[in-house]
């Protein structure tokens, strides 16, 4: 991959980690100081969504940058491993 292409993905892969690590870690400190439990598992759910959408978008992402450099071939090849952004 083109290398300003590959510190950008990886940039955003950090950040949607970042996320959601952060969001947990508030979901569960609203938990421990007794806030809405139905806020908490709102923000729990929400978490896990998000963690999931950010794969997809990596996924996509790692398949136009593919694409961008190798052309249609490339871009297929390793597809079905979406594991690679998985956090």
């Amino acid at each position: 991959m083109n290398d300003d292409l590959r510190e950008q993905m990886n940039t955003l892969a950090n950040q949607m980690k970042h996320f959601h690590a952060s969001l947990e870690v508030k979901a569960r400190d609203m938990e421990m100081a007794g806030g809405d439990s139905e806020v908490v598992t709102k923000l729990i759910n929400g978490a896990d969504a998000m963690r999931d959408s950010a794969n997809i978008y990596l996924s996509w992402a790692r398949h136009y940058v593919n694409l961008s450099e190798g052309g249609a071939s490339e871009a297929d090849e390793g597809e079905e491993d979406s594991a690679d952004f998985q956090f």
